[in-house]
This record gives structure tokens, C-alpha cells and sequence, in this order.
């Protein structure tokens, strides 16, 4: 049985550099650029759209506007019952899991 490679949902593609978070998995980006702060429904569709082969092993960056992260972290829990969260402190990201 192949091992499927993690993956690492990033909020959003901006000019910060998430290269650091590879270590953690294969990085997927769910939006890049502005976002309509008030198009939250957008957001759910292309958010799902994007995460839908996620598995409870992989992680969310959190980034951007705070509703977008709210978003993405909402249905990464809704899915799996659990939030693996990578947090960037000091150059490095530090790893926080969640069972909900």
C-alpha cells in the first residue's frame, strides 16, 4: 500500500515565504491574492473544492483575513473531527493538533 504524501492547506498565496512549511507536506494553496472579505460563500465553495481529498493528517497555515481562516479551519474539523494547525513563530512553524 502506497503512503500518501501530507499536505499543507496555506489560506492564502502571498509574498511570505511557506517554503519553511514543506517539511510538513506537499503545500496547497487554497486562494492567492485579495479576497472580498463579504464573499464568504464564495470562499466555502472554493475552499472545499480544494481541500476535498484532504485526510485528518494534514495541516492548515492559517494567513490572511481572519474570516478566510475561519473558513478553511471550519471545514478541515467539520471533516475530519480534528484541526492540525502549523503556526509560524520564529522563522520555523511549530505544529498544534486539535480533537474535537
Amino acid at each position: 500500500m502506497e503512503k500518501k504524501m501530507k499536505k499543507v492547506y496555506v489560506v492564502n498565496k502571498s509574498s511570505h515565504d511557506f517554503r519553511a512549511a514543506e517539511r510538513y507536506g506537499e503545500l496547497v494553496y487554497l486562494s492567492e491574492g485579495p479576497m472580498n472579505r463579504y464573499s464568504t460563500n464564495n470562499m466555502v465553495r472554493i475552499f472545499k473544492d480544494r481541500m476535498r481529498d484532504s485526510c485528518e493528517c494534514d495541516y492548515i497555515v492559517p494567513c490572511s483575513l481572519n474570516v478566510m481562516n475561519s473558513i478553511a479551519c471550519a471545514l478541515f474539523a467539520f471533516k475530519h473531527g480534528k484541526l492540525n494547525l502549523l503556526l509560524f513563530k520564529d522563522g520555523i512553524y511549530i505544529e498544534r493538533n486539535h480533537i474535537l
